[in-house]
């Protein structure tokens, strides 16, 4: 998994939970209330309680990846492709043989194997990926292929069971169960996130499997953990919702690539630090740093130093959960936000435009290129945000660079980068960041 975190896991205590109706003796002046007959699944011939009956349907459909590349060891001229990478995927579309799976299993990749659980494998072909939300489209020729029924993770609640499948740690296929133990997840960098959280063990080799209801509908794409520090499952887990893997699938299906909506709001993360600037008694929020000249966010009277806290009906925990929401809306859409200004709380509709393909839009106080917006500090030009998914965080270039150069050009000024950076073609950026000078190639 491409990040670690641990705690201790849970499934003794949900065994518990699930046989607590059986121990629990009902007080007197509760008895006439009505009870359910069979809370939980039960096998009457056998005697247990079990979810094998819905979850079974959705197992044939959860396959295991391997991406294959240059191997990294000495070259003994044999220029096949290795497995340098494994992990697990779902199949959502059985007639064209559609597998989800994540960015980080396949990426670098030069070929792509599937496993199905009846032995068969598989060559698949890349459709797309999406580095910011960490999915990835392959598409295998195949009869007889089961697929997983998607259910929407807009309708999940903290407590709901969840279970994990996939191919963990060189096993064959394994489920794991678990709760969604929070919802809306971020901070882990300005990326696109609205993460569900979950406890159901996930180790190296489930990234790219789907995290499961109680009946057997995929919720979510496991594709991160947390980690203590061995790189183990500590309980926990971060998938990404089935709401935003739906539309980057049908993006990338379509055109290959994420066409993502935009508001002309350049937004930075709150944190305690700026929330001190502020004077704010929080800090969980998306700053406005600028509004584009003529956007939808000016119109709706947004401004620089705005707060946003919330977006539709999802509280703002940074600048990801707002771009995870205007980035998966069609062109058109209109969504409400609510913001803080001067400590008071104010509402506005923002509709969500088509991205723009001018490549810089120069203006008096900053420059934004390619996702990127840069302001004329005291210490030179520097780079005050980067949206998730965009080109310039693809690239590498990161809030608070400064840039020195663009293609072996000193700049100094707001104008000159922005002619600099005028033109089709990859840009190489020259940038102090914390002392240290790092090269950027900006598409």
């Amino acid at each position: 998994m491409r990040r670690t975190i641990f705690r201790a896991g849970g499934v003794s205590v949900l065994a518990m939970a699930l046989a607590a109706p059986l121990l629990i003796a009902v007080p007197a002046s509760a008895q006439t209330a009505p009870v359910p007959t069979n809370p939980f699944p039960y096998d009457a011939d056998r005697g247990v309680f079990t979810f094998a009956t819905d979850l079974e349907r959705a197992l044939p459909a959860v396959v295991q990846v391997t991406t294959l590349g240059a191997s990294s060891g000495p070259s003994s001229g044999d220029d096949e492709p290795r497995p340098v990478a494994s992990g697990s995927g779902a199949v959502i579309d059985a007639a064209q043989g559609i597998v989800v799976t994540n960015n980080h299993v396949v990426e670098g990749g030069r070929k792509f194997t599937v496993d199905l659980t009846d032995g068969r494998i598989f060559d698949a072909v890349l459709i797309g990926a999406d580095k910011a939300t960490d999915i990835a489209v392959l598409q295998i020729t195949a009869p007889g292929l089961s697929q997983i029924e998607v259910a929407s993770s807009d309708s999940l609640r903290t407590g709901d069971l969840a279970f994990a499948v996939g191919y963990p740690l060189g096993l064959d296929q394994t489920l794991t169960m678990g709760v969604i133990s929070g919802l809306g997840r971020s901070g882990m960098g300005d990326r696109i996130e609205d993460y569900i959280q979950t406890d159901a063990a996930v180790n190296s080799g489930n990234s790219g499997g789907p995290l499961l209801d109680s009946r057997g509908r995929l919720i979510g794409i496991n594709t991160s953990i947390l980690s203590g520090g061995g790189g183990g499952n500590d309980g926990i887990a971060f998938a990404v919702p089935s709401r935003i893997m739906m539309y980057v699938v049908q993006q990338l299906r379509a055109h290959g690539e994420v066409k993502r909506g935009v508001t002309g709001a350049i937004l930075g993360s709150l944190n305690a630090e700026r929330s001190r600037e502020f004077g704010l008694g929080i800090v969980r929020g998306a700053v406005v740093e600028d509004v584009a000249p003529g956007s939808s966010a000016e119109a709706a009277g947004l401004r620089r130093g705005d707060i946003i806290t919330r977006i539709g009906n999802r509280p703002v925990s940074n600048a990801g959960t707002v771009q995870a929401t205007i980035g998966i809306a069609e062109p058109g859409t209109q969504v409400e936000v609510v913001y803080l200004r001067d400590s008071h709380e104010r509402r506005a509709t923002l509709t969500v435009e088509a991205r723009a393909e001018r490549q810089v839009v120069v203006g008096s106080e900053l420059v934004m290129t390619r996702g990127a917006t840069v302001r004329a500090s005291a210490d030179g030009l520097q780079v005050v945000s980067v949206e998730g998914g965009s080109p310039a965080a693809a690239a590498g270039l990161q809030a608070g660079d400064l840039i020195r150069s663009v293609n072996g050009r000193s700049v100094s000024t707001l104008s000159a980068l922005g002619q600099a950076l005028d033109g089709a073609g990859a840009h190489r950026l020259s940038v102090d960041r914390g002392g240290e000078t790092e090269r950027v190639n900006l598409p």
